[in-house]
């Protein structure tokens, strides 16, 4: 552990015990830095220095007209938010700073610019509510937060006093995009150009990203200076191979780590450039590929199986890779991709914990029905339950060693998912006599649908609140356009009708309390649910169902 750049040592006096940490494998020379580090320096100041100052490094669209900003012109909008941050709002370094906002150019700079003021990113999705925000305030202490003006609402629900979301912490909030005085748009007029970035260590917390057990109760996954460079000096060096001349596209949220490595750090570690979208759809990130002349996507499974069919209708023949995470990739899929645009895709297993793919294979490496080989610097092997390794072909847990891992933020959880030294991700699979893993399924009830990982539990407290709902059970059942949907069993208290009207209604319910995307696509009524002696609800019968 080298000496802290943090003056709010809070992050780090809320590490795990050491005992509890995964080992860290950091003798190898792509993973080898400096003590003093800010990945911002490297990723931004560097490029800049290397020559790129003038190359485009963010494509975005703004009034409806398409608009590149340089690295020369992101590192002065980036060195102006640090000023606001540390000069207006007066930050120390290590404090947190809440982030809210679609993928957008004020967005990605915002994150670029907390961390190179030495403060804590603490990203979330756009979807999430008060209540969800809350926990994470709660959790990690926050006292500050930059926020899209467009999602003002829930977080001003967080600042009110007697809402029942109040976050009381929650002292300071700016707000971007925005034209009004007083805005952070506003307080960077006047800024200066340059800002001297934080003397972090390579061991200081620069990102807590939260990722929702099964429980429902957030976890915040801490990450290094180190392993913010980590991630992009592995899988992207090793599988991805972009060069300078590479632009990238795609629909994860900057705030999902899949999405901070391939729409932000992977570009900007190369000196190339990322095309930021708020919203896509299948045919509109076909078109964005098409205007930019993108070379690299990544999204989803769900994304690529219906962009498949309009392929015939856009030119995008500029495109060379594409990037598969987030669920399983069906092979189906995989074929259905290839036949469209000739493109074989790179699939790859990641995660929050361990911040970005770990397991991938691309070109001629990859084999049907595997999602690849592991990553080089990371190292990976299959165990039963008493972590005992398991020869090629039987199925069981996969257990992951590397530069990057889990270090959750004061949470009991963490002894669940690091034994003996090893990361457990919660996935099962098989290897094969070559190395190559098979992804079987999730070990835990988390459902993943078209990418975004949704706890039951969490389902189920919402829909709980409702007036007519007595109990519920939720799981996910398989679907061919999603990988799985969220489909609640529900007992109706008496007087209350089971019919088209009740489904919708309890539909638009949960919308309302938790984000969009988690809300029961399939709801069955029922008398009773399955539960044991003790009265715990057993979702394996609702599987058989």
């Amino acid at each position: 552990m080298h000496r802290t750049g943090h003056l709010d040592t809070y992050a780090r006096d809320h590490l795990p015990p050491a005992d509890q940490w995964p080992e860290f494998l950091l003798d190898n020379p792509d993973v080898t830095y400096p003590a003093r580090l800010n990945c911002v320096v490297e990723l931004l100041d560097r490029m800049v220095a290397a020559g790129h100052a003038e190359r485009p490094a963010i494509h975005s669209v703004h009034e409806g007209r398409p608009v590149t900003t340089t690295y020369r012109e992101l590192r002065v909008l980036v060195d102006r938010i640090a000023h606001v941050l540390i000069d207006d709002l007066q930050l120390v370094p290590g404090n947190r700073v809440l982030l809210r906002g679609p993928n957008n150019l004020m967005m990605a700079a915002c994150w670029l610019a907390i961390i190179k003021a030495g403060l804590v990113a603490v990203p979330t999705m756009p979807l999430l509510r008060a209540k969800e925000l809350k926990q994470m305030i709660d959790k990690a202490e926050i006292t500050a937060a930059l926020c899209d003006v467009r999602l003002k609402d829930e977080m001003e629900f967080c600042r009110t006093e007697g809402h029942e979301h109040h976050c009381a912490d929650l002292a300071q909030v700016l707000y971007f995009n925005d034209g009004s005085p007083g805005s952070l748009d506003a307080r960077l007029t006047g800024k200066p150009e340059t800002f001297t970035a934080c003397d972090t260590a390579d061991d200081d917390v620069c990102l807590i990203a939260f990722t929702s057990g099964t429980t429902g109760q957030p976890k915040g996954t801490m990450h290094f200076h180190r392993d913010v460079l980590a991630m992009c000096d592995l899988f992207p060096r090793h599988v991805l191979k972009p060069g300078p001349q590479d632009i990238f596209c795609g629909t994860p949220p900057l705030a999902f780590t899949f999405g901070t490595g391939g729409l932000l750090t992977f570009p900007l570690r190369v000196g190339a450039s990322t095309v930021l979208m708020e919203k896509l759809t299948p045919e509109t990130l076909l078109q964005t590929i098409e205007d930019f002349r993108a070379t690299i996507v990544f999204t989803a499974p769900t994304f690529y199986r219906q962009m498949a069919p309009l392929v015939a209708s856009h030119d995008i023949a500029s495109l060379k890779k594409s990037v598969s995470a987030g669920e399983a990739l069906p092979d189906a899929t995989r074929q259905l991709w290839k036949q469209a645009t000739g493109i074989e895709m790179i699939d790859g297993i990641g995660g929050t914990e361990m911040i970005h793919i770990f397991i991938s294979s691309a070109g001629a490496d990859v084999r049907p029905g595997t999602i690849g080989k592991v990553v080089p610097g990371y190292i990976a092997q299959i165990v039963d339950d008493e972590m005992n390794p398991l020869p090629p072909g039987q199925v069981g847990k996969l257990a992951i060693k590397g530069p990057t891992g889990c270090r959750y933020l004061a949470d009991e959880r963490q002894k669940n998912y690091v034994k003996q030294g090893w990361n457990l991700p919660g996935d099962t699979f098989i290897a094969d006599e070559d190395g190559y893993y098979a992804y079987q399924a999730r070990s835990d009830d988390m459902i993943v649908s078209a990418g975004y990982n949704i706890a039951g539990p969490e389902v189920e407290a919402a829909l709980l609140r409702h007036e007519a709902v007595a109990e519920c059970g939720v799981i996910g059942v398989p679907d061919d356009a999603r990988g799985q949907i969220v489909k609640a069993y529900v007992v109706l208290k008496p007087g209350y009708a089971r019919d088209e009207a009740m489904t919708q209604a309890l539909q638009a319910f949960v919308k309302a309390t938790i984000a969009p995307y988690k809300y029961p696509r399939a709801i069955q009524f029922m008398d009773a649910l399955p539960r044991t002696e003790t009265g715990k609800l057993q979702r394996f019968k609702l599987r058989q169902n």
